[in-house]
C-alpha cells in the first residue's frame, strides 16, 4: 500500500480545488444572475470555458505554474490543481445560475413584501433555494474531478514528465515497469479515498442541505449522517458557529433596502447605455474574429487546420456511437431502477461510486488486452472514452424515473398501457429531459478522456488512436503548444457546436413536447 501515504495529500488537493471552485462559482454566478449587462458577457464565455478540454487547460498551464515556482513541486502541485478546478466550476457555475434565475415568483413576491434588502434576500432566499442543486452539482462535479487529478499527476511536456506525488504517478512508474500487481494496489487505494471523501464530505453536506428543499412534502426519508450528527453534538462546532451570528448580524447594519421604481429619465438613460453596450460588443467580437483569421493562416496554415477538423471528426464519430451505444444499455436499465424506489436508494450509491471511480486506472488492464489479443487500437481504445463517464446517463435516467408523478403511474395502469406502448407514451417521455442531461455530460466526459484514451502505454508498447484527443497529447508531449492550441481550439469548437445543434435542440424539444405539466 505505497499509496497510503499519500491519502492526505491527494485529499487536501481535492479540498484545495473544491473550495476554489465554490468561490468561483459564488462571484461569477451572482454577477451574472443579477446584472443584465455582465449576463450577456459571462454566460458565452462560460459556454466557451466549458468547452475547452481540461487537460487541454492543463497542456497550456503547466509551464506557467512550474515557471511560477522553479525548483520546487509546488508549481506542479498548483497546475494539479488547477486543472481539477476546471473540470468542476462551470458545471457548478451554471447549476448555481439557473437555480438564480429561476427562483419561484412567489417566494420572490414574498421577499419585496417584506422588503428584504439585496444581501439579505440573496443569503435568505435565493442562495438557500439553490442549496440543494448546487450541493448535488459539486457531488457530480468533484466525482468527475477524480480523473482528471489522476491524469494530471503524471503528465509528460515537451519531452519531460512531471510527476508529482499521487496514484496518477504511482500508476505511470507501473505502467513503465509493467507492474500489475501495483496498478491492483492503486485501484484498491483510490477506492478507499472515494469512500472517505464520500463519508467525511459528501454525506454530511447532503443531509445538511436536505432542509432546504423547496418540496417539503417530498415523502422520501431524509438523508442521514453519522459525521454530521457528531459534529453537531461538538461544543467546539457551537462555540464556533457563534462567529458567522455575529458576522450576520453585523452584515445587517450596512445592507440597503431595495432602491425605488426608476423613473422616465432613468429609463431613457438605460436605454442609451443599452445601445452603447451593444456596440461595444458588437466591436470586440469582430475584432477577435478578425484577429483569429489573420492568425491562424499566419502560425498554422489551412492545410494543418483542415487536418485537425479531420481528427476532430474521427473523434467526433466515436463519441457519437459511444453515446449511443451506451444510451441504449443504460436508459432501460434506468427506468427500471428508478421506477423500484428500495432499489433505487441501494443502486445509487453504487452509480455516484462509479461515476467517482478514475477510470483511468483500468487503462494498463484494456493495453495488456489489445496488445495480447493484437486488436484494432482505434475500435478497442474507443470505450476507454466513456468508461468512467457513461455513469452519468444511468445516473440521470434513475432520478428522472424516481420523479415520475404516481398519477401519471396509476393511470398508465388503468389504461392498461403494457410494454413497448408504455415506454414510449410514458417513460420515455418523463424521462428524456434527465437523459439528455446526463447524456450531455457524458458527451463532453469522453471528449475530454480522449486525450487520455487515444494515447495508452504499457511497458515499451505504445498505442495511438486516430483522432483529435491524440493530436493534442502527442503535441503536449513534445512541447509544440502551438499545436496543443490549436488542438484545443479546435475541440472547444466541436463541443460547443455539438452543444448549440444538438443538446440544446433536444432540450428545447423535450420542454415543447414532452412536458410532464
Amino acid at each position: 500500500m505505497a499509496q497510503l501515504p499519500t491519502l492526505s495529500v491527494r485529499l487536501l488537493r481535492m479540498a484545495a480545488a473544491l473550495v476554489l471552485s465554490l468561490l468561483f462559482t459564488l462571484l461569477y454566478a451572482t454577477l451574472a444572475a443579477k446584472n443584465r449587462y455582465a449576463e450577456r458577457i459571462l454566460i458565452p464565455m462560460l459556454d466557451v470555458l466549458q468547452s475547452v478540454p481540461i487537460l487541454g487547460y492543463l497542456s497550456i498551464t503547466v509551464a506557467g505554474f512550474v515557471a511560477l515556482f522553479p525548483g520546487s513541486l509546488w508549481g506542479v502541485q498548483m497546475a494539479v490543481i488547477f486543472a481539477v478546478f476546471t473540470s468542476q466550476a462551470w458545471n457548478m457555475t451554471f447549476s448555481l445560475y439557473q437555480s438564480l434565475k429561476t427562483v419561484p415568483r412567489d417566494l420572490s413576491e414574498a421577499a419585496a413584501t417584506y422588503q428584504l434588502p439585496a444581501w439579505q434576500r440573496f443569503w435568505r432566499l435565493e442562495l438557500p433555494f439553490a442549496m440543494p442543486g448546487l450541493v448535488w452539482n459539486a457531488m457530480m462535479s468533484v466525482s468527475g474531478g477524480w480523473f482528471f487529478v489522476v491524469a494530471a499527476e503524471a503528465i509528460t511536456v515537451g519531452g519531460h514528465q512531471v510527476m508529482v506525488p499521487g496514484v496518477g504517478s504511482y500508476i505511470a512508474l507501473a505502467i513503465q515497469e509493467r507492474n500489475l500487481g501495483a496498478i491492483g494496489w492503486a485501484i484498491l487505494t483510490m477506492l478507499l479515498v472515494i469512500l472517505l471523501y464520500d463519508a467525511l464530505l459528501f454525506r454530511p453536506v447532503i443531509a445538511w442541505a436536505d432542509k432546504f428543499k423547496f418540496d417539503t412534502a417530498s415523502a422520501e426519508p431524509a438523508p442521514e449522517s453519522r459525521v454530521l450528527d457528531f459534529l453537531q453534538r461538538t461544543r467546539l462546532l457551537r462555540r464556533a458557529a457563534v462567529v458567522p451570528s455575529l458576522l450576520w448580524q453585523l452584515s445587517l447594519r450596512f445592507s440597503t433596502r431595495p432602491a425605488p421604481p426608476q423613473g422616465k429619465a432613468e429609463g431613457n438613460l438605460n436605454r442609451g447605455l443599452e445601445l452603447a453596450f451593444n456596440l461595444l460588443l458588437g466591436l470586440l467580437v469582430a475584432a477577435v474574429i478578425g484577429a483569429v483569421w489573420f492568425i491562424v493562416p499566419r502560425d498554422f496554415g489551412w492545410t494543418e487546420v483542415g487536418h485537425v477538423v479531420l481528427l476532430g471528426l474521427a473523434t467526433a464519430a466515436r463519441v457519437f456511437v459511444l453515446v449511443i451505444l451506451a444510451s441504449l444499455v443504460w436508459v432501460p436499465v434506468g427506468i427500471w431502477i428508478g421506477l423500484r424506489p428500495k432499489l433505487a436508494r441501494r443502486v445509487q450509491p453504487l452509480a455516484q461510486f462509479l461515476a467517482a471511480f478514475p477510470a483511468n486506472l483500468l487503462f494498463p488492464l484494456v493495453v495488456v488486452f489489445i496488445v495480447h489479443f493484437h486488436l484494432n487500437v482505434n475500435v478497442w481504445t474507443s470505450p476507454l472514452m466513456i468508461l468512467g463517464s457513461q455513469w452519468y446517463i444511468l445516473f440521470n435516467v434513475i432520478g428522472g424515473a424516481a420523479a415520475l408523478p404516481g398519477e401519471l403511474k396509476e393511470a398508465s395502469r388503468n389504461l392498461g398501457l403494457r410494454g413497448w406502448l408504455r415506454f414510449r407514451r410514458l417513460l420515455l417521455p418523463g424521462v428524456f429531459q434527465s437523459y439528455v442531461t446526463g447524456a450531455l455530460t457524458a458527451s463532453g466526459g469522453a471528449w475530454n478522456a480522449s486525450i487520455v484514451a487515444e494515447v495508452v502505454s504499457w511497458g515499451s508498447h505504445t498505442l495511438v488512436a486516430t483522432g483529435l484527443g491524440a493530436y493534442i497529447a502527442q503535441a503536449t508531449a513534445a512541447g509544440d503548444m502551438h499545436k496543443v492550441a490549436l488542438g484545443t481550439g479546435v475541440m472547444a469548437l466541436f463541443v460547443i457546436a455539438l452543444n448549440r445543434f444538438v443538446w440544446h435542440r433536444l432540450y428545447r424539444f423535450a420542454e415543447t413536447h414532452w412536458r410532464l405539466d
